[in-house]
């Protein structure tokens, strides 16, 4: 095991196995070759030509895409799709964060399409007279996702109508008991890309890092289920963890190794320190 092994975990995408999925003349993912027929039964919705899959251009507002697509989706799950990970929670159609959205997305279909997703990822963390610590969360064993996993300590996906700021407040609250006033004090650090593949699924996602420094005589409390536990750990214990372990969710690794480098636990010498910079910032995955 070793650091940029979580790197390569995250970045396993082979995107010869994908054609580019159009909305108009912008690219908003990408779609399996496996997943593909399902969108040529519904040729009054998606045509195929030069190598590329294209919704139809008569939907030419957001709220036309959206609601024709969610139809579709719809059938879908009928069929059997999203095994149980539909949410009513709908993600923006966009590559760039903060450009409109081309249309809004159901958050389980979302890497069906090859559709970026965001995030805000918070690692917070304690200051003791014996070093840096870091609050650690393990997800609930009743979750339908990496449930009993080792998490970051506030982490969610970013839902259409909403800043990622206001997003990360509401999951403070709603992960940690986290006041709004403390939680505002959380700073945007970094951030962390990745293009993951999971059979015919593809995120090529992008989470946003905040650091926030809580006191030693706060506790994050679990508020909404999705949190069994949390404990304080010194960060030697989280950095050891992480670099030994699968004990993390797999995409909330390269988050802790980035508040790892940025709050200066690896040594500049060290021989994967330069390329593990690098690689926290994928732009392009496998082409095999």
């Amino acid at each position: 095991m070793s650091f940029l092994d979580h790197i390569a975990r995250c970045n396993n995408a082979r995107l010869a196995e994908f054609e580019p999925w159009f909305i108009g003349d912008e690219r908003a993912g990408f779609v399996h070759r496996d997943f593909a027929p399902e969108l040529a039964r519904r040729p009054d919705l998606f045509a195929h030509r030069a190598a590329a899959w294209h919704l139809d251009p008569t939907l030419d507002t957001p709220a036309k895409r959206t609601a024709a697509v969610r139809a579709f989706l719809l059938e879908l799950r009928g069929r059997g799709y999203f095994a149980g990970l539909w949410r009513e929670e709908p993600y923006p159609v966009t590559w760039q964060w903060g450009r409109p959205p081309l249309m809004e997305i159901e958050r389980a279909a979302a890497p069906w399409f090859g559709v970026r997703a965001f995030g805000p990822h918070l690692t917070g963390y304690v200051r003791r007279r014996d070093g840096l610590h870091v609050w650690v969360p393990r997800r609930s064993y009743a979750k339908p996702t990496f449930p009993g996993q080792l998490d970051n300590t506030v982490a969610g996906g970013q839902p259409a109508g909403i800043g990622l700021r206001d997003n990360l407040i509401k999951e403070c609250a709603e992960e940690a008991s986290i006041p709004r006033l403390l939680a505002e004090q959380a700073r945007a650090v970094s951030y962390i890309s990745y293009w993951n593949q999971s059979g015919p699924q593809l995120k090529p996602d992008i989470m946003v890092c905040f650091d926030l420094e809580l006191a030693e005589d706060f506790t994050p409390r679990a508020n909404d289920g999705e949190v069994h536990s949390f404990e304080l750990w010194p960060v030697q214990r989280v950095f050891e963890t992480v670099r030994d372990t699968f004990d993390f969710k797999y995409n909330c690794n390269l988050v802790l190794i980035d508040f790892f480098v940025r709050h200066g636990l690896f040594a500049a010498d060290d021989p994967d320190f330069i390329h593990i910079v690098r690689e926290l910032k994928a732009t392009q995955p496998l082409e095999t």
